[in-house]
């Protein structure tokens, strides 16, 4: 009987298999239609013609084209895998010299009977990382490292990933500055970068102060016996363990300044995570087999989590053969033109939710819905900038859920978390945190936010 209570979400190779097919049946329900294009000159983006929507000859796809959708999705997600691939074996590299571990025992021997505060450091470090390069995908290596910690400490894995990947989508969701999603749709809402940033500013506290202690409640009802996990608790940290260290920080902070001013991509990345790797193992006197043998354990563990990145992206690529993206953009906003401004607002908050399921790619998201939503909020003498509020709240926290988003379905995969245990956690903090977003909209309209 307690089975039979305790059903389960499938497998997450099956749940996504189960998104591809449905993708698949909406192209033949629902009616093909596209908006014109045009290139952005400022971004390079193709961005929608707005009022240029009309309905085109049907294209369903059937269940064999959906299936060969898988492959054509990881071939699209390319760049996304190799990254994925590439961090975890740089840090299986770095796990590899030890540092890592005796790092996390200098902590918790820092923390003695003050063991909760490692989920408000642990969640800054990833918040930051959201706010300033929409960090989700390189979370999926370091969350082996993380169940260290949390191990070690008495927390179940469901608290590695929500001080990760959690507070990660978090500070990306109320960003002021993440290059992958407020600045481009301010650039295509023509505002500059700079714009509303404190405002943002004191919403982004607000929301990461709910998730940080909403999960540290969580941690105390639900603690187990904490275990060394093969970490000696006698070791000591070297020069060599703080050189590490020091080298891992130096590649986060190029990470950033690379993606803010040099226009880095996934590609960048991957270069940089692969040279912060290879220098570890030299450096830790791992030499160069070593170094080489720990890169193919990385790979390995790392293959079920990017194949689920592949199969997350397959469900776009059935969406866009089917041309049935633009018809449920169109349907969804279509009835926002008849509302008061402030209900309108709302509405666009959630309407980007359910649109962000289907394209789960938040630059994607931006440079579709914002060149339709800023000629409505012109005409409803609403704020552009109060549209990029609703885009940011409304697509950005859908992360925390959607099974859409390949990277967290990795993250809890790699974590060993079921996607149902993560749901019945997160959907309250989840409602809470677009409530607060939704304050901040009413905000914004009342001061007439620009």
């Amino acid at each position: 009987m307690s089975e039979l209570k305790r059903a389960r979400i499938p497998h997450p190779l099956i749940l996504m298999t189960g998104c591809i097919v449905f993708a698949a049946l909406l192209s033949y329900v629902l009616p093909a239609g596209e908006y014109e294009r045009k290139e952005d000159p400022e971004t390079g983006r193709s961005v929608v013609v707005a009022d240029t929507y009309q309905e085109v000859a049907s294209n369903p796809v059937d269940l064999f084209q959906a299936i060969v959708a898988l492959p054509r999705g990881m071939a699209e997600a390319a760049d996304v895998i190799f990254l994925v691939f590439l961090i975890g074996g740089a840090f299986t590299v770095v796990d590899e010299t030890g540092t890592l571990r005796r790092a996390i025992t200098a902590l918790v021997r820092m923390l003695r009977g003050r063991d909760l505060l490692v989920i408000p450091i642990v969640s800054l470090f990833f918040g930051a990382g959201g706010v300033t390069q929409n960090m989700q995908e390189e979370i999926v290596a370091l969350t082996p490292v993380l169940l260290i910690l949390t191990t070690r400490v008495g927390f179940t894995p469901l608290i590695a990933v929500a001080m990760s990947a959690g507070a990660a989508v978090v500070g990306s969701a109320f960003s002021p500055i993440n290059p992958f999603q407020v600045l481009i749709a301010q650039s295509v809402a023509d505002l500059p970068p700079a714009s509303g940033l404190g405002f943002r500013t004191v919403f982004l506290l607000a929301a990461m102060a709910l998730w940080i202690g909403i999960t540290m409640r969580h941690a105390q009802r639900t603690r187990i016996t904490p275990r060394l996990v093969g970490i000696s608790t006698n070791e000591r940290m070297s020069g060599r363990d703080l050189l590490v260290l020091a080298m891992v920080a130096i590649t986060f902070v190029l990470i950033v300044v690379g993606l803010l001013q040099w226009e880095w991509g996934f590609n960048e990345l991957s270069g940089t995570f692969f040279i912060m790797g290879a220098i570890a193992g030299l450096m830790s006197q791992l030499g160069l087999t070593g170094t080489a043998e720990a890169y193919v354990r990385g790979f390995r563990e790392m293959a079920f989590s990017a194949l689920l990145i592949g199969f997350a992206r397959a469900i776009f690529v059935v969406l866009d053969d089917g041309q049935v993206i633009d018809t449920i953009v169109h349907g969804m906003f279509q009835p926002l033109a008849g509302l008061p401004p402030l209900a309108s607002a709302l509405g666009m908050v959630l309407t980007q939710a359910v649109i962000h399921v289907p394209v789960p790619s938040v630059s994607s998201q931006a440079v579709l819905t914002m060149p339709l939503l800023v000629p409505l909020s012109d005409l409803l003498e609403l704020p552009r900038q109060i549209t990029v509020l609703a885009y940011q709240y409304g697509g950005g926290l859908t992360d925390l859920l959607t099974p859409t988003n390949g990277a967290l379905m990795a993250i809890l995969a790699a974590a060993g978390v079921r996607y149902d245990d993560w749901l019945k956690f997160t959907l309250p903090l989840y409602l809470s945190l677009v409530v607060l977003g939704g304050l901040a909209v009413t905000v914004a309209v009342s001061i007439g936010l620009t």
